[in-house]
């Protein structure tokens, strides 16, 4: 058995602090319990009062004769800790704390929570909160209703966790406008014990669950989380999870010292983790509640080919824009397909895609419509639009749909435009499970979101690459910069610590005379690339400090009081080192690989089309480190423009694979060394198919 069960299904409930007084939290929640026809036993606690809505009052959970498995403690911190220990004395299975003024306070409330979460663990009872709405669990052996909810939501397949207990409140009231269904639903307040991490793990095991949905504030990340997730998202029996992640902001970003720094900020973070896990996210509440009735359906489609029946011009043709934004393509249907359109469709009707049934189409026109279609071999999913014309049967037409939806494993998504005159029809289809919008472009982005998680399932997953790195050299690298406290490493004192972990360097060496810069570039080879060396001037760029292709000796020494002056005048205090004398790098396609590290969640790698734009056009992908080659190799593709790599236009193929095993060496090197901050490899010049990649300029920040 669980632990949470107790949480979920207990078999009886105290709730300790329980009040005769109605609108205090203590009445209300004991109300709702016992009025949501709770199926188990409920005992109301409070030292002061003889009863609760006629229900015999306790002083104790000690007083109580029988087991107890969950309590709801609805008490202010300093005696919400002796509840919980008389909880733990009791032998309670699950707490509750819905009370505030705990963590999210600070001060003693933070240290009566950290002490409440420490007696829980010690005594092996799971907690939720404090500072939560409470647990909701409709199923009809249950009816749970432990929340200062009033309203019990029906029983579906739909299971919800939120950061929020004012949210929930809000999302209970719009399901039941929209008919959606709930197999349990929580809010998980301050997260002293239980977290996300554990609601997905118990909410993926229980069969009453198809789909999860997510309200996130912040994300109590640990290492294990994406792996775990991956596993319910793509495992034996997958499990779509939608999550709403509040707080879009990069503020901060700026002040970082790399291009990776000022791009990432903490959204990066989270969009990498979703998506390395399989996590669907989406913008907006109204989204949340679209995607999820889409995935309740529990029907995705094989491809991204859509079939679009209408009974009217305009929204077929704004679902036709819709579906192609939705990554999705109009199905190109097979003559007998069209031969049977024509059999029963009138001459005025449009019997390619989209399909245009004409705004008289009686029910017998729309279903001999759908059964065509959806038996197209070249037909993955279908949607079907309907407007109410004076002739409309809008009820028998979702009638029509049910049938044909229920012997289809292809997925059909529905549109009734309006409200009063499409009601019967839109119930009708609510009621057998087919998701049905208001707006064909709802209806578009809500199949393209399931031809999202067909990606997710189908993705290709190629062995791992078997790459040795000399870690020993590197940690005797790392550990010398952080003795000497040299915290920024250039091209000429971090290329060793990039060897090591497969990247190619040029031949380089630093002149502090025009002379020394002459001697230099006649002894590695001309042509040669010539930077300022200095830890104050990190984008060398932006200071006059960078000359290429560089053929003479004379041009060198000319390069080399051109470069520092022109340094020297835009930060007169640097510490200037020298000018980095360095081989020419072979052509190739510039790209950017980049890490920074954020707190609580590791390094975040970065990839994108490289050199001086790269922060004006922000073409970059995330990946939260480690990453193996599978991740390498789909954040590599998923940026825009990665046909410059792959041939565009019959220009050489770059050595893609070469990138790939770089990303992984990437990902191990700030693994293996967690001591570094930020890092730019900006430019690597990824030459053709086979000839490798070269390193042309670098950043290496080492956490103080």
């Amino acid at each position: 058995m669980d632990k949470l069960d107790a949480i979920f299904s207990p078999e009886s409930v105290a709730v300790v602090g329980a009040s005769s007084t109605p609108g205090k939290v203590g009445h209300d929640i004991f109300e709702n319990i016992l009025k949501g026809g709770y199926t188990g036993t409920l005992y109301p606690v409070n030292p002061t009062a003889r009863s609760v809505l006629s229900v015999r009052c306790y002083q104790s959970v000690l007083d109580i004769p029988d087991p107890v498995d969950l309590a709801m403690i609805i008490l202010p911190p300093r005696v919400a800790i002796k509840a919980v220990d008389e909880c733990i004395q009791k032998g309670v299975r699950g707490i509750v704390i819905v009370s505030a003024g705990f963590k999210e306070v600070g001060g003693e409330g933070a240290k009566i929570e950290e002490d409440i979460a420490e007696k829980c663990r010690k005594a092996g009872i799971r907690l939720v909160g404090p500072n939560c709405l409470g647990v909701i669990n409709p199923g009809d052996n249950v009816r749970l209703n432990a929340s200062f909810s009033a309203r019990m939501p029906k029983q579906g397949n739909i299971s919800f966790i939120s950061q929020s207990g004012a949210l929930c409140t809000a999302v209970l009231d719009f399901a039941a406008d929209r008919g959606v269904g709930f197999s349990k639903f929580i809010s998980v307040g301050n997260k002293a014990d239980v977290d996300e991490l554990d609601l997905l793990r118990y909410y993926h095991k229980d069969p009453e669950t198809d789909v999860i949905m997510i309200y996130m504030e912040q994300l109590r990340f640990q290492p294990s989380f994406i792996e775990e997730v991956k596993e319910i998202t793509s495992g034996d029996r997958p499990t779509s999870i939608l999550v709403i992640k509040s707080g879009k902001t990069i503020a901060g970003a700026a002040a970082a010292a790399s291009h990776t720094g000022s791009l990432a900020g903490s959204e990066a973070v989270y969009n990498a983790i979703f998506n390395q896990a399989g996590i669907i996210r989406v913008d907006t509440v109204d989204d949340l509640f679209d995607f999820a009735v889409a995935f309740s359906a529990r029907k995705i489609p094989a491809g991204n080919r859509v079939a679009i029946i209408t009974n009217a011009g305009g929204p077929g043709i704004i679902a036709t824009d819709m579906t192609e934004m939705a990554g999705l393509t109009l199905a190109k249907f097979s003559a007998d397909t069209v031969w049977n359109l024509h059999q029963f469709l009138p001459p005025t009707a449009n019997f390619n895609n989209p399909v245009d049934v004409i705004g008289d189409a009686s029910r017998d026109r729309y279903e001999n419509a759908l059964d065509a279609v959806i038996h197209d071999e070249n037909v993955d999913c279908v949607l079907m639009i309907l407007t109410p014309q004076s002739m409309t049967d809008a009820i028998g037409t979702a009638e029509a749909i049910v049938n044909i939806y229920h012997n289809s494993s292809k997925p059909i998504i529905c549109s009734f435009m309006g409200v009063v005159d499409v009601s019967a029809g839109v119930k009708h289809l609510q009621a057998n499970h087919v998701p049905v919008y208001r707006f064909p472009e709802d209806a578009a982005k809500a199949m393209g979101k399931l031809y999202e998680a067909t990606r997710w399932l189908g993705r290709q997953i190629l062995p791992e690459y078997d790459l040795t790195f000399n870690t020993q050299r590197a940690h005797e690298i790392v550990d010398q910069c952080l003795a000497e406290n040299r915290l920024v490493l250039g091209e000429d004192d971090g290329q060793e610590l990039l060897q090591c972990y497969g990247f190619d360097v040029p031949a380089m060496s630093i002149a502090t005379s025009a002379a020394e810069a002459g001697e230099i570039a006649e002894k590695i080879g001309l042509p040669v690339v010539m930077k300022i060396a200095s830890p104050q001037i990190l984008h060398k760029s932006d200071a006059g400090g960078v000359q290429v292709g560089l053929k003479t000796r004379e041009g060198v020494e000319t390069a080399f009081a051109e470069i520092m002056e022109s340094s020297l005048k835009y930060k007169p205090d640097a510490e200037i080192q020298g000018v980095l004398v360095q081989k020419m790098v072979p052509p190739g396609q510039e790209v950017i690989l980049g890490v920074t590290k954020y707190p609580g969640f590791g390094h975040l790698l970065m990839f994108g089309l490289g050199g001086i734009y790269v922060e004006l056009f922000k073409n970059v992908t995330f990946k939260l480190a480690p990453i193996g080659r599978n991740n390498a190799r789909r954040m590599i593709r998923s940026i825009k423009g990665y046909e410059i790599l792959d041939g565009f236009r019959g220009k050489p193929k770059a050595d893609v694979e070469k990138l790939e095993k770089l990303m992984v060496g990437l990902s191990a090197l700030v693994t293996n060394h967690p001591q570094i901050k930020e890092m730019d490899i900006n430019p690597l010049f990824v030459h053709e198919k086979g000839k490798g990649a070269t390193v042309a300029d670098i950043i290496i920040t080492f956490e103080k």
